[in-house]
């Protein structure tokens, strides 16, 4: 895997916030909107987007991959779970580096997303304007004076942006600080979802929080108030881990340590356990205690490796429950370097 991918940058791993992301909607004014267009007329617009965006892109053939690497695509955040779950024809634009990506006919002609590793969210955001600034010289949207960017959607409707941070929160998660916290971002137009977004569930005590209001703001507006919102989570995660490590029992350090060695030995291992696992790892990251001094790769870039898709992807075949809980323990094995790895397979 190219050194060069967002999830492999060291910045992925050293504050609760993982990466940054921002997406734009956007519509082309020719074409009917995604709930009424035709296949004909989807084939005609993805074609006419995918010719124009070759220029900067590298297209990826979709279809022709296999469920695997769909699926470690969705998993790489590449793609969305609504670009897999659609049955019109569509197309994907990705950047070799996986950092931006174009999906086309998702819920929205086009979806431009840009992704930076840590709390670098102005370099995505610069990625994904200078798309959009391509694509809108060469291509109509649908755009009205008073509303901005039409989006099939009411609530992307006006910037068509939806700015978000990938957060790594397992202290206010065990604490409940979460539950606490999600009333408050809320009434300022702001909420927090599951690993992959709206609908998904939290993995490894990962979470997205983004805007839910794109009307009526700008998106240096959007910008600030999501580095606010995030800002006062980061401190919260920081004082209760703080809290915990001041604690004499020593049961923080005790569960980095047990963590590690159940990575490092175990022989089958399901994907939530793993994920548990591996959060408990990166907490003690963060704080300096570090069961082997060097692991090759980020957290992050290994909680993505041991997913179902890319597991599979990695192994060349498609796997049932029982064999991918053993790849998976055979790989987390080779990452933390168990003396037994490799031994008896």
């Amino acid at each position: 895997m190219s050194r060069d991918m967002w999830y492999c940058d060291e910045k992925a791993d050293v504050s609760p916030i993982v990466s940054s992301r921002v997406r734009l909607a956007r519509n082309l004014r020719k074409y009917p909107f995604q709930a009424v267009i035709s296949d004909e007329a989807s084939r005609e617009m993805v074609g006419e987007a995918v010719g124009l965006l070759s220029r900067r892109f590298e297209p990826v053939d979709f279809d022709r991959k296999s469920e695997s690497e769909k699926r470690a695509l969705l998993e790489r955040h590449c793609v969305s779970p609504e670009f897999l779950r659609a049955a019109k024809p569509k197309g994907l634009m990705m950047r070799r580096d996986e950092r931006v990506s174009v999906m086309l006919n998702e819920e929205d002609h086009v979806r431009i997303q840009a992704i930076a590793p840590g709390e670098d969210i102005e370099s995505a955001w610069a990625d994904a304007n200078q798309v959009d600034d391509f694509i809108e010289e060469n291509m109509e949207y649908a755009f009205d004076r008073d509303y901005g960017y039409l989006t099939s959607c009411p609530t992307n409707t006006g910037t068509g942006m939806r700015a978000s941070f990938m957060a790594h929160l397992p202290m206010m998660e065990k604490t409940g600080h979460l539950r606490n916290v999600l009333p408050s971002i809320t009434k300022f137009g702001y909420t927090i979802r599951g690993i992959y977004g709206e609908g998904t569930e939290p993995l490894g005590s990962v979470y997205q929080v983004s805007n839910q209001v794109t009307l009526g703001k700008s998106e240096e507006d959007i910008l600030k108030g999501l580095r606010n919102v995030a800002g006062q989570m980061v401190d919260i995660e920081n004082r209760l881990r703080e809290r915990a490590m001041a604690d004499a029992s020593g049961d923080f350090e005790d569960q980095i340590y047990r963590a590690f060695g159940i990575l490092a030995y175990s022989r089958k291992i399901g994907a939530d356990e793993a994920m548990s696992l591996l959060s408990n790892v990166r907490l003690g990251y963060l704080v300096g205690i570090r069961p082997k001094a060097e692991i090759n790769g980020t957290i992050y870039q290994i909680m993505m490796d041991i997913q179902p898709g890319n597991l599979q992807w990695r192994e060349g075949k498609e796997l049932d429950e029982n064999a991918r809980d053993a790849a998976r323990a055979r790989f987390l094995r080779g990452v933390f370097g168990g003396t037994e790895a490799g031994k008896g397979e």
